[in-house]
């Protein structure tokens, strides 16, 4: 008999993993090098279910499943929105719920109606684009940033910013506001195009029985 080739998962990093592992416990997966938090080690092996998961930066996730380093990847939906890989979004898992929106001051509420020539503050430019050139058929200067996108309206580098809301909290202390919502966003589950075919009995089965936990818990 042909000896089974490894299953390899992709992570994203942080709360993303361990909510994913947690997933993956109730339906018998389980990876218990993973939960040391002093290891070095990049790989983890599960040798009794041939699976080998190891932990990317969000961004890079869709990258390694495109490219078939990983057949599965969990990432959040923003990411997906953003990286336009070529992989098949499968699922999604329910956990690390928010949105993406445009937030600014009140009085920029004014200049998206009016449809203005306006500045965007992002660390998201492909899902900003999309936004206000295709849906909202409204021309901007996107600004790409990596750090506290908060700031740019405060030290006025541009009026609106398009980022990940969660509670609102942060925007609310800065004197900000949710003014349109772009999306809803949670984690997902990604597939390579190509081990979907070739695994596709044992990536079937993961995905089926994940969707029966997510259904018993929502």
């Amino acid at each position: 008999m042909e000896e089974r080739r490894y299953l390899t998962f992709a992570l994203g990093k942080g709360r993303l993993a361990k909510k994913t592992l947690e997933l993956f416990e109730q339906i018998g997966i389980t990876c218990e090098e993973m939960k040391d938090q002093d290891t070095r080690r990049l790989i983890f092996v599960n040798e009794e279910l041939k699976l080998r998961f190891f932990l990317a930066k969000g961004p890079d996730v869709p990258t390694y499943v495109e490219y078939g380093a990983a057949d599965i990847g969990i990432v959040g939906k923003d990411t997906v929105l953003e990286e336009r890989r070529n992989i098949y979004e499968v699922l999604d898992l329910g956990f690390g719920r928010c949105r993406m929106c445009i937030c600014g001051p009140e009085s920029a509420g004014e200049l998206l109606r009016h449809h203005a020539q306006i500045r965007v503050a992002t660390k998201y430019p492909h899902i900003a684009k999309d936004y206000f050139y295709n849906r909202k058929h409204q021309t901007v200067e996107i600004i790409k940033l990596n750090g506290s996108i908060e700031l740019a309206p405060i030290v006025g580098l541009s009026e609106v910013i398009c980022d990940i809301v969660e509670t609102g909290s942060t925007l609310r202390e800065n004197g900000l506001i949710v003014l349109e919502e772009v999306c809803p966003l949670s984690a997902r589950m990604v597939v390579n195009q190509v081990s979907m075919k070739m695994e596709n009995e044992r990536i079937t089965k993961l995905i089926s029985d994940l969707k029966t936990v997510i259904k018993e818990q929502s």
